[in-house]
């Protein structure tokens, strides 16, 4: 053999060996994960990709690995990757999840891979593709063979990215689950099991687990034969006697253990006492539990994906556009107190030296600069469209935004305007003033319209969708106007609706001009451009403006609203450019200019 073969044959027996060696099998002995038949406690740290600016996604991992975790658990958002049926985004930005995978692996962290394909997560829709709602009456997270059609071409989808990555292919996936605490919403072990099936021949090879509230009920119905038992949360010798009796075969363990919560708009910042977390992460360290921090660093509800919780026919909860989450690591990147203790209490158990805490990511403050009128909504309308009634914004193939719908009013003229149901946020105008606006949260939905002048008044009503319901039964949730709207009983025809889905597009491509004479119509355009020497993470304080959305160089920071808690906006370095920079906001109820200044926190000085 001559001295270039047998470089070659070195060089692949050196490869395959490497690679034998890096191959890993975990399993399950009864109620004991395994890693290479060696008893193995995953100590799980959740963040998303989707949610981190993707220039912080090692920070972040190196982040929970310097707490203590040995694991990331990620969480993927259908919706994120198929924006239509057939068209997919696995590569740009944050959408490669791949790389994130990868990552978490170069960092020596292995993975607990939460595809869904519902993973509620407060995520806009639980991330389910919203042209699943273009169908009237379609069903979901069940055997609907619509919904399952599209189902197993995201199960085929995702398998092929990130099937070579598990860790019995050389990579850091550990685990697989299936679907999200489904005993929560429903009963159809059919279709877990279906999914389970998908999974596997897509090439899907590591342990599955679900994942459900420690209740009878709710392992009854999300629990299947075989998959390691994860409890949302597991934190006490009954939740763990619970997952035992429905399979004592199987390993439980605490899948999601809360150090903080979320936040709906009206609420003040959900801060949970650090003793609660400490408590349970003890007592399942020192049973040798398993666990998986929900979340230990959350980010942000960037642009549009806020999701929101409803647990009536009539109550509505949009979740803010920071995720912060009261978690360890805040949403900018820097560790807390909260960080700090269980860094000391997940020390006492590591037998080893955690590796030292990443320096923070710089933030700065900005200059204060003004914003000023510039257009409006109503300047920069698309074609319309004729229908008899209101039709929701998915109809039309859009899912967010904000839609308008305009008719004229012959009959009645004035009285009683009830809307069913304004899904989610409303503004009535009447000849062009704004009557009213009604919030959906509360199902006050009437309002009240003056005597006009006018032979045949125009009635306009504009509606934000303010993210789709990601949880529990009400999660068909289409947005605009659902029903229909009348006015002293008589149901109102012949509209003209206008789709405005705000999209980063339709943003750079507005032009100045404010309609001649009179006051300004509310839902006005706001721009100004300010200067920076050097670039760092900030948050831009929208106190001086009332309700709205914030573009910056062209990326939609989300909503702020005057109502709370949130009024400042993250803002990313990797967003901001030394120069000029331009800031665009559309705001619904201002009329006036304002300041805005970028500030180093979320809240507070």
């Amino acid at each position: 053999m001559n001295k270039f073969l047998w470089i070659l044959l070195v060089a692949f027996l050196a490869g395959h060996t490497l690679m034998a060696q890096d191959r890993h099998v975990f399993s399950f002995r009864d109620t004991t994960f395994l890693l290479d038949g060696k008893p193995f406690q995953i100590i799980s740290g959740e963040m998303h990709p989707a949610r981190i600016p993707r220039e912080y996604w090692r920070h972040r991992i190196r982040m929970a690995k310097a707490m203590g975790c040995n694991t990331i658990a990620v969480y993927l958002f259908w919706n994120y990757h198929e924006s239509s049926p057939g068209v997919w985004d696995f590569r740009t930005g944050n959408h490669d999840i791949a790389a994130f995978i990868r990552m978490c692996g170069e960092e020596k962290m292995w993975v607990l891979l939460r595809p869904g394909p519902y993973v509620c997560a407060e995520w806009d829709w639980g991330g389910l593709p919203f042209y699943l709602l273009k169908t009237p009456d379609m069903k979901v997270r069940c055997m609907d063979p619509r919904y399952m059609s599209a189902v197993k071409r995201y199960v085929a989808r995702v398998a092929a990215e990130v099937a070579p990555l598990q860790c019995d292919k050389g990579g850091p996936i550990l685990m697989t689950q299936i679907e999200n605490e489904y005993g929560s919403y429903g009963n159809d072990r059919t279709y877990l099991e279906t999914l389970r099936k998908w999974w596997r021949a897509s090439g899907i090879s590591v342990p599955f687990y679900t994942a459900d509230g420690a209740t009878d009920y709710m392992l009854g119905a999300g629990s299947l034969p075989g998959c390691a038992i994860g409890l949302d949360s597991g934190g006490s010798d009954g939740d763990f006697a619970q997952a035992f009796s429905q399979n004592p075969h199987v390993p439980a363990f605490s899948s999601e253990s809360y150090p903080g919560w979320l936040t709906h708009w009206k609420e003040k910042w959900q801060r949970p006492d650090t003793s609660g977390i400490l408590r349970e992460v003890r007592y399942l360290l020192s049973h040798g539990r398993s666990l998986n921090l929900y979340v230990v660093h959350g980010g942000t509800n960037f642009g549009f994906t806020a999701g929101a919780n409803a647990f009536s026919p009539v109550q509505f909860q949009p979740d803010v556009t920071s995720y912060d989450y009261d978690a360890p690591i805040d949403e900018q990147g820097n560790a807390t107190p909260k960080y700090y203790a269980l860094r000391k209490l997940i020390g006492e158990y590591a037998g080893k030296k955690l590796p030292d805490v990443p320096a923070s990511v710089p933030a700065m403050e900005t200059a204060s600069f003004s914003l000023e009128p510039f257009t409006s909504l109503w300047e920069h309308l698309p074609a319309g469209v004729r229908s008899p009634q209101p039709r929701p914004m998915e109809d039309y193939g859009q899912h967010s935004g904000m839609i308008l719908y305009r008719t004229h009013l012959i009959g009645h003229k004035s009285g009683s305007l009830t809307i069913t149901e304004p899904h989610d946020y409303a503004m009535i105008f009447l000849n062009g003033r704004l009557v009213d606006t009604v919030f959906r949260d509360g199902g006050k939905w009437t309002v009240k319209l003056p005597k006009s002048e006018v032979k045949d008044p125009l009635l306009e009503i504009l509606v934000e969708g303010m993210g789709h319901i990601n949880f529990a039964q009400y999660m068909i949730d289409r947005k605009g106007i659902t029903d229909r709207v009348t006015l002293n009983g008589m149901t109102l025809m012949n509209w003209e609706i206008f789709n405005l889905p705000l999209s980063e597009s339709y943003v750079g491509g507005l032009t100045n001009g404010m309609s001649k004479g009179g006051d300004l119509k509310e839902g006005i355009f706001f721009k100004g451009s300010f200067e920076l020497e050097q670039v760092a993470d900030t948050y831009f304080d929208m106190s001086g403006f009332k309700k709205g959305v914030v573009w910056v160089n062209g990326h939609n920071l989300g909503r702020y609203w005057y109502v709370g808690p949130q009024q400042r906006l993250y803002c990313p370095a990797s967003w901001l450019k030394k120069g000029k920079n331009v800031m665009v906001v559309l705001d619904l109820q201002q009329h006036e200019g304002a300041a805005v200044k970028g500030r180093k926190t979320l809240d507070g000085e």
